[in-house]
């Protein structure tokens, strides 16, 4: 289900950098991959809650975010957490909602527009793997970042599964389904996106996570042996693609219809 969309301890805060290569992948480093990906799932998926927000700045995980690479400011480490949450709140709105803004959306991102073709390829996709996007307390369209992340996140875990369970098979058949999401959909647009992020941004909550992020996909992309073209390119305005419309010869049109004068 896709609808683990929080971090819930401080311990999912591993972050492995680089990950392992396909053939090293261990139970351990499948899980650390997924973990991350929920957190950034988190980070971007909705405007952060007081309970992601305190999580996030428990000591541990504070220190697991450092050994990563991560350098929160005071603007992030100093605030109570209501101050600081209103504060994320503002910065989510202006950088991924508000006209103007960058929506963390595939079909927005690629084409321009929402509801393309990249978001009925995901859901596709999401329904022949079986899963399903649960309720959160906003609406998101499935080729939205945070729900991608998770997605990912989840195939991850599978494959944790069937290494634990010595099913090979299995394994090499949901890194099958990793390397596709990540070639079709993910590495077209992530790394330029993040940049793009980690320029806009003015809270260093969303400039790390976005720094993160472009250095998660870089290092999952090269570990996966695939050659993907970054799409986005970081662009500040992405121009809308032309809408293509079936035209339908035999199908009446204006005067010629039924009843028409």
């Amino acid at each position: 289900m896709l609808n683990d969309l929080a971090l819930e301890t401080a311990a999912r805060v591993p972050l492995p950098m680089p990950v392992a290569a396909p053939e090293e992948a261990t139970q351990e480093d499948c899980l650390a991959r997924a973990g991350v990906c929920r957190l950034l799932a988190g980070a971007f998926i909705e405007e952060p809650s007081a309970a992601f927000i305190d999580a996030l700045r428990q000591p541990e995980s504070l220190h697991s975010l450092k050994e990563a690479g991560l350098r929160f400011e005071k603007d992030f480490t100093a605030p109570d957490t209501a101050v600081l949450c209103e504060a994320l709140s503002i910065e989510y709105s202006t950088l991924f909602t508000a006209s103007g803004g960058f929506p963390p959306v595939e079909s927005v991102r690629l084409t321009g527009r929402y509801q393309q073709e990249p978001l009925f390829a995901v859901k596709e996709t999401y329904k022949r793997a079986g899963f399903e996007l649960g309720k959160g307390r906003f609406f998101v369209f499935e080729d939205q970042l945070g729900v991608e992340l998770t997605f990912i996140a989840e195939l991850l875990e599978r494959c944790a599964a069937a290494l634990g369970a010595g099913d090979p098979a299995e394994y090499r058949r949901q890194e099958r389904e990793l390397k596709r999401f990540w070639t079709v959909h993910l590495g077209k647009w992530v790394r330029g996106y993040a940049r793009l992020i980690e320029r806009a941004a003015e809270q260093s909550f969303y400039r790390e996570m976005a720094r993160l992020l472009g250095d998660f996909a870089e290092a999952e992309i090269f570990a996966l042996r695939l050659r993907i073209d970054d799409q986005d390119k970081g662009r500040l305005v992405v121009p809308k693609s032309e809408v293509k419309v079936e035209f339908n010869p035999d199908e009446p049109v204006c005067g010629a219809c039924p009843g028409a004068k």
